[in-house]
């Protein structure tokens, strides 16, 4: 007989025991399906999701599984018992999150419109030479300018600040003194170069409509500020074949600053009519002085570029509206390098590629400016280079850092130019010092996760 023999209890010595057959259990008819792998199947996507058998109990559970079942189809003691075989039998499979918009998508149209509305003031120079007359009157324009590039991009920095964290009422409030204090300080920087001439009148009506344009771009009125700038826009389209005389050119450039002033003030009023500011601390104004600074800084370096090549501040007016596509460009590339990036070096390299693809596309687009305006290409590339990289690190909240180097730039060629050497050499050298500087800053605080988070 086969088989292992087995010693009945007291017999062992007289009576072999009787061969017994091992109990093996019943093998499953192969039509017959397990109730639990159809209920694996049935749940495989929210079984293979779970960290944890608790999070099968809890789907069971919801899913209306009652005692009586469990024991009496699955033959398993429990809820939780019958987790942990479902949890053992799915393999684990975490699906990737579904694919969200990008939140620093470009609105092409008001890039464009944005991009018009820096470029079309500079027509007004175009429009009213005749009125810069005196001996100081280029003097106090760029007196005047540069007040009111310094303080227009505080007020922008103080104003977006409050837009952003208490509201249009809190902006509007902001503006509604800034603005008129802007260019008022501005006026008098003229003034006291220009003398009270029309040269005087052209830097007081050039500070007013520097400060309600501020005005309009914080609070995003565009359109409006473009309908302000067409009396200047149909002026200058006519100088092809008609030269306006001073008094048509001054009450062109008039309308202009009027035009602008007024669509300021009714942007201002709707900004406060939208409600009341919810209370918060004010934000100290040293943390929009970096931003200040930096406005000084790029009027000093546009002021120096103008002086030896007019065409090159032309190509750079130009290209702003394609400057700021790019930062928006720029910060939808890293939030897309940080959702594709499994470690941080693979971000860094991620980060570092879509900042050199950015900043490429800039440069290329200034070097087509300069050769079809016959500009420098040299200087203006540095100069623009430097402008877009100091602009994207102040998107990021890093204020001081740009404004020191774009500041030690301008000194630097101020220097050189007040004693007589070399301009362009000098220009050169400057911008490409402070090209790699702000780059290398770039690379090292973009390249971290945190700083798009």
């Amino acid at each position: 007989m086969s088989g292992p023999l087995r010693l009945l209890p007291g017999e062992g010595d007289s009576l072999p025991a009787l061969p017994r057959q091992r109990k093996e259990p019943r093998a499953r008819p192969s039509w017959a399906a397990d109730p639990i792998d159809e209920l694996a199947d049935r749940l495989m996507e929210p079984v293979s999701a779970a960290v944890h058998p608790y999070e099968v109990a809890a789907l069971l559970e919801s899913d209306g599984l009652t005692g009586d079942q469990i024991t009496t189809r699955y033959a398993r003691s429990g809820l939780f018992t019958l987790a942990e075989d479902l949890y053992a039998r799915v393999p684990r499979h975490y699906p990737e999150p579904p694919p969200t918009a990008d939140p620093w998508r470009p609105d092409h149209l008001r890039c464009a419109l944005r991009g018009l509305v820096f470029a079309l003031p500079g027509l007004a120079y175009v429009l009213g030479p005749g009125l810069l007359d005196g001996p100081h009157a280029v003097r106090g324009l760029v007196a005047a300018g540069l007040t009111a590039w310094a303080w227009n991009q505080a007020l922008s920095h103080r104003a977006y600040l409050r837009l952003g964290t208490t509201g249009p009422a809190a902006a509007g409030r902001t503006l509604r003194l800034g603005a008129p204090a802007g260019a008022l300080l501005a006026t008098v920087a003229g003034l006291l170069l220009a003398g009270p001439g029309t040269a005087g009148a052209f830097a007081a009506g050039q500070s007013c409509y520097l400060g309600a344009a501020t005005v309009l771009l914080v609070l995003g009125r565009e359109r409006a500020l473009l309908a302000a700038l067409s009396p200047v826009t149909a002026g200058a389209a006519a100088l092809p074949w008609w030269q306006p005389p001073g008094a048509v050119a001054a009450a062109l450039l008039l309308a202009t600053a009027g035009l602008a002033a007024l669509a300021a003030a009714h942007a201002v009023r709707a900004a406060l009519r939208s409600g009341p500011a919810p209370a918060g601390a004010t934000p100290p104004l040293t943390r929009s002085l970096p931003y200040g600074l930096f406005g000084l800084a790029a009027g000093v370096l546009a002021m120096l570029t103008g002086a030896v090549d007019p065409y090159a501040v032309v190509v750079l007016t130009l290209s702003m509206g394609f400057a700021e596509w790019l930062l928006y460009r720029y910060r939808g590339l890293a939030v897309a390098a940080l959702r594709a990036s499994t470690q941080p070096r693979d971000f860094t390299l991620r980060a570092a590629r879509a900042l050199a693809l950015c900043l490429s596309a800039y440069v290329v687009l200034l070097a087509a400016g300069a050769v079809f305006a016959g500009a420098g290409a040299a200087p203006l590339l540095g100069l623009g280079a430097v402008l877009w990289t100091a602009l994207l690190l102040q998107a990021f909240g890093v204020a001081w850092p740009p404004a020191a180097v774009c500041l030690t730039a301008a000194a630097g060629e101020a220097a050189a130019t007040a004693a007589g050497l070399p301009t362009g050499p000098v220009q050169l050298v400057c911008r490409c010092a402070a090209a790699l500087v702000l780059l290398f800053l770039a690379c090292r605080i973009l390249g971290r996760p945190t700083a798009h988070r």
